[in-house]
């Protein structure tokens, strides 16, 4: 089975193409209200760990060691990753972010481990 799950990031307005929406960052989006977010999940504990965090810091040469380390991280945190699986089995997962960075942050890294890890 082909799993549905895109990234977005939640500053971005919320759309009925989204499906279910999962909130993968540990901290609520400075500025962003609840009901503008339009969240179905947050799964604050699946993010990274603020250590984690704040030593990739977004730098795009730390990107493969960040990605290694985030998924031993996630590795102790199957039950979460099963969530957003069966979740993405059965309808479109929209993994949602608050970084600038676009392309290379948690919500990717945790899409490419869940997409890897069903593969294994």
């Amino acid at each position: 089975m082909v799993l549905a799950i895109v990234i977005k990031r939640v500053y971005e307005a919320p759309s009925e193409d989204d499906g279910y929406r999962i909130l993968v960052d540990r901290l609520w989006p400075r500025g962003l209200k609840k009901e503008e977010a339009k969240v179905d999940l947050w799964l604050k504990e699946v993010a990274p760990s603020n250590e984690l965090r704040k030593w990739y810091g977004h730098r795009p040469e730390k990107w493969e060691e960040f990605k290694q380390r985030y998924g031993r991280e996630l590795e102790g945190k199957e039950e979460l990753v099963a969530q957003i699986r069966s979740r993405a089995e059965g309808q479109k997962v929209t993994l949602l972010f608050g970084s600038k960075e676009e392309r290379l942050n948690n919500a990717q890294a945790l899409k490419e481990y869940v997409e890897q890890e069903r593969r294994s």
